[in-house]
């Protein structure tokens, strides 16, 4: 089954450049160009991860990724920034508003394969109920 990953990206050659990238490694990709759309995609059914653009316009994007921190039933999914703010100030801020980890543009899609492999596997460990050792 295809990883579903919420792609947040106001720049339509953005995000078109993420979502072709994300279909040719296997993934099934979903638009939003904005966060009121980013809500009605969270809302239809959660995705597997989100990859949110930090400024969407107007909109500060870490919105979204606080949001999702304090819902009980998205908590666990991998929440990845992508910025074209590469200070460290900024990754900082971007990390304290809940994202798991911060990609600047543009993007080393290396770098950001290797993110996703490593919060999802984290994701399906939290998702998954641990079962205590069975004592003989």
């Amino acid at each position: 089954m295809k990883h579903r990953i919420l792609v947040i990206e106001d720049n339509p050659a953005n995000s078109e450049l993420l979502c072709d990238w994300l279909e040719v490694q296997g993934f099934a990709p979903i638009a939003a160009e904005n966060l009121d759309q980013a809500f009605a995609a969270l809302r239809s059914g959660p995705p597997d991860a989100i990859l949110l653009d930090v400024q969407l316009g107007a909109e500060d994007g870490l919105l979204l990724a606080r949001w999702v921190r304090g819902q009980s039933h998205l908590c666990h999914l991998p929440v990845l920034a992508v910025t074209a703010h590469a200070m460290v100030t900024d990754h900082e801020r971007v990390i304290q508003a809940g994202c798991n980890a911060c990609i600047s543009k543009p993007v080393d899609f290396k770098s950001l394969r290797q993110h996703l492999d490593r919060w999802l596997r984290f994701a399906e460990k939290l998702e998954k109920p641990q079962t205590a050792p069975v004592r003989g």
